[in-house]
Order: C-alpha cells, then sequence, then structure tokens
C-alpha cells in the first residue's frame, strides 16, 4: 500500500455506515492522486443470477455524465447509417466493421448501438462483443432505429449497469473533480433507477450492501436504507 493510501485509510471507519453525503465527501477528500479519480459504486444485490428472472440490468443518463469521453461506435446502413453520423458516432458501418473486429482485434470504442436490423450481422460478435459487456441490448437503449438519441444519451452521460456472476453491480459515479454534491446526485438517479429494477423474483432484503471508493483510495460503505435519503 503507498504513502498516500495508508493517508487516506486513517480518515474512514471501516465500521462505519455512511450516508451518501458523507461517502462522497470522504471519498473526494481521500482521492489524493495526481490524475482526476474516477469514484465508483458497488452494490452487492439479493439475487442469484444464475436465474434469468433475477438478472438485474438497464441503463440510466446520469445528471452530470461520468466526466470521461465516450466513444460511440454504431451497426446501420442507409439513412440510419447518415442519422448515426450526423448525431456524433465515432465510428459507423456494418459488414466490415464485423470484419475489422474479428480479423484486427480492434476495440477502440466504448459502447456499440445497433438498429433492429443489424442484429443479424452483430451477433456474429456475441462472443468477442459479450464478455466486455460491449454487446447491444434493447434493455440498456442500445438497440433501436431512434440511433440520434441514443447517441445524444449516451454522449450525455448515461452508463448502464448489470448485475455480475457475483451479485454485484459496477458503475462509475464520476469524477473526484465534480465535488461531493454532484456525485450525490448522480449516485440517486443510479440507485433510483437500481431500485427500481428489483426483480419479483428476488425475495428477502434487495440491497445487500453499498459502497463506494476512488481508484486509488479506500473504499466507504453507504448504509443501503439511506441510499435515496
Amino acid at each position: 500500500m503507498g504513502k498516500n493510501y495508508i493517508e487516506s485509510a486513517k480518515l474512514v471507519d471501516k465500521n462505519a455506515l455512511y450516508t451518501p453525503v458523507e461517502a462522497m465527501e470522504l471519498a473526494v477528500k481521500t482521492s489524493k492522486a495526481k490524475f482526476d479519480e474516477t469514484i465508483e459504486l458497488a452494490v452487492r444485490l439479493g439475487v442469484d443470477p444464475r436465474h434469468a428472472d433475477q438478472q438485474v440490468r438497464g441503463a440510466v443518463v446520469l445528471p452530470h455524465g461520468t466526466g470521461k469521453t465516450v466513444r460511440v461506435l454504431v451497426f446501420a446502413k442507409g439513412d440510419k447509417a447518415k442519422e448515426a453520423e450526423l448525431a456524433g458516432a465515432d465510428f459507423v458501418g456494418s459488414d466490415e466493421l464485423v470484419d475489422k473486429i474479428q480479423k484486427e482485434n480492434w476495440f477502440a470504442f466504448d459502447v456499440v448501438v445497433a438498429t433492429p436490423d443489424m442484429m443479424g450481422v452483430v451477433g456474429k460478435l456475441g462472443r468477442v462483443l459479450g464478455p466486455k459487456g460491449l454487446m447491444p441490448n434493447p434493455k440498456s437503449g442500445t438497440v433501436t432505429f431512434d440511433v440520434s438519441r441514443a447517441i445524444a444519451e449516451i454522449k450525455a452521460g448515461k452508463v448502464e449497469y448489470r448485475v455480475d456472476k457475483t451479485s454485484i453491480v459496477h458503475v462509475p459515479l464520476g469524477k473526484k473533480s465534480f465535488g461531493a454534491e454532484k456525485l450525490v446526485e448522480n449516485f440517486h438517479a443510479l440507485m433510483e433507477a437500481v431500485v427500481k429494477a428489483k426483480p419479483a423474483a428476488a425475495k428477502g432484503q434487495y440491497l445487500k450492501s453499498v459502497s463506494v471508493s476512488s481508484t486509488m483510495g479506500p473504499g466507504l460503505k453507504i448504509n443501503p436504507t439511506k441510499v435515496l435519503d
């Protein structure tokens, strides 16, 4: 552990359950790296992701974005391809992009959007896009004919959340430079979406644990009963 981490850890009570405001203030305070650290959220859910009816997945536009420049690749053709280019997509194409990804191992993009009629083409990339969390999905709004809106939302700070095999959702909340107030607003927007996405099949306590941390800083536990306060 580095000197900065040790100094930051002294400011954190490992046994405390902080309010969102307290946690964000501490996350900013304990972020001491020379670069603008990302503040990450981790939520352990009371679901069993092995069952299809207990999957938790969706997307939400964070009020203040993520602070990251997102590169968008769009699979579309004809007028929809032109629409995507005008809307600010970084890459637009069809089969030639599939070949580029498959043959050159090209992944110079962060989000993939596809029109429904292109999913047959995109399906060829399931094995490579799926494990990276890049496969377009209707639930996250990345399979749509309204490509302009999808691109605008992604560029504005839309993030996708998805429970992993260990029942945890990991999502970036923003940058240290946002300050605590903006991070709290992003946190509330995301947690509202996660709470609303609770599967009907999930029994018992839904929010098992909630924590935030900066890229190089210590974790801060948030009281699960106070996440929407």
